[in-house]
């Protein structure tokens, strides 16, 4: 890819990356998704006339303007709408995603499972506002825009505090440090360096086979399904499964103990939601590794999904299935 012949997107969806506060010192007491996706763009560390040397033109859309922890289908049809389009033009040669992190890997996996991801879709964020004395996100910024124009990027990808991770992986996991973002086990997928990319696993390139039954309903309004998590726990009982079937659940994802263990009375209650036409799937609440699934269990396990990521690839899943 001639990175000079390409012109670049930049959307923007809000979160602390745009945030502000009334004090500079405060990283705690601000207000998410304030300033322009332009307002990003200008504050790039050297401003925007400086970004990584062969970036292109930039087109800067304001898709969304949102404190991430309120994400909702609304923002994500758009978004994947609007990723869809600029994928689809040729002229294009990548996407960069401003977003805020509490949500952020949900976004990711949902793009990852929606859009023809041979160009690069990298998410970017902050875990202090804009106003901050020191703000992370001018530079997380840059760095997205470095790992969008490298040469061979493709797939979702996630850019914060120099690491660039897989959509699939990548997890919050700490509430306040500005290195909050791990890939686990499985470790980045590789670092950004003085504005230059280093690799230590190939680009991802997948798409679910739902994918484009999913995002064609998606662009034409099919309602969602409603799927929810439940949670194993020591004295957990089937009242929270037993209330979410009675108020028309179509999916339950439950984040079980170990290796995929649930105490006896949810499992039962599990069971029969699935034998009554509710689809189940079983992930671990453990943060590292994934579950290993025994032969003639009954409830399906979630691929090594962590239970957020496993919710939207049922979603997706009972979407694509829609009559």
């Amino acid at each position: 890819m001639d990175v000079d012949a390409k012109k670049w997107v930049l959307l923007g969806t809000g979160g602390t990356i745009a945030g502000t506060a009334d004090v500079a010192s405060d990283n705690l007491r601000y207000c998410a998704a304030q300033l322009s996706v332009q307002a990003l763009w200008q504050a790039l560390p050297g401003g925007p006339e400086r970004r990584p040397e062969g970036a292109g033109p930039w087109v800067l859309e304001q898709v969304a303007q949102v404190d991430s922890k309120d994400m909702d289908f609304a923002v994500w049809a758009v978004l994947a709408q609007r990723c869809q389009q600029h994928l689809a033009d040729p002229g294009v040669g990548g996407i960069v995603i401003t977003h805020g992190t509490d949500t952020l890997e949900e976004t990711a996996w949902f793009l990852h499972c929606v859009l023809d991801t041979h160009k690069p879709v990298v998410l970017t964020c902050a875990m202090r506002p804009a106003s901050a004395l020191a703000p992370d996100g001018p530079q997380n910024l840059r760095d997205a825009v470095a790992v969008a124009i490298a040469p061979g990027a493709c797939g979702v990808l996630v850019v914060c505090a120099g690491e660039i991770h897989g959509a699939r992986a990548v997890q919050k996991v700490h509430p306040y440090r500005l290195h909050a973002f791990s890939s686990g086990d499985a470790g980045p997928l590789g670092w950004v360096e003085e504005g230059q990319v280093r690799l230590s696993q190939n680009w991802p390139l997948a798409q679910s086979h739902h994918a484009l039954v999913a995002i064609k309903k998606i662009v034409d309004g099919v309602p969602w399904p409603r799927v929810d998590i439940v949670m194993n726990y020591a004295g957990a009982s089937a009242a929270m499964v037993a209330a979410l079937v009675h108020s028309g659940v179509q999916g339950l994802v439950v984040a079980a103990t170990g290796n995929g263990t649930l105490h006896y009375a949810l499992q039962e209650a599990l069971e029969r939601a699935q034998a009554g036409g509710v689809a189940v799937r079983v992930a671990t609440r453990c943060p590292l590794g994934q579950m290993l699934p025994h032969p003639g269990d009954m409830l399906p396990d979630a691929q090594g999904l962590s239970p957020v990521k496993a919710r939207v690839s049922l979603l997706l899943e009972l979407l694509a299935a829609q009559t």
